[in-house]
């Protein structure tokens, strides 16, 4: 259940990006603030996933290094 939940989290990141920037470059009216948000928000998703995964890897390889230092 929660590796399909990653996994549509990781398609709706780039599709809220791609269609805030369509709907940027093609709204003509004053609602191009509209469609900022959106944007904003995929790019969160996808920095805030990255960040997180690149602390779970710091957090291992510091395990490791300590088991190493003891034997």
């Amino acid at each position: 259940m929660k590796s399909q939940k990653v996994y549509i989290f990781s398609l709706v990141a780039p599709l809220m990006i791609f269609l805030s920037v369509i709907g940027f470059i093609s709204s003509k009216d004053g609602r191009k603030i509209f469609y900022l948000p959106i944007g904003l928000m995929g790019i969160f998703i996808i920095t805030e996933k990255e960040l997180s995964r690149r602390l779970k890897r710091k957090k291992i390889l510091y395990k490791i290094k300590s088991y190493k230092k003891i034997k």
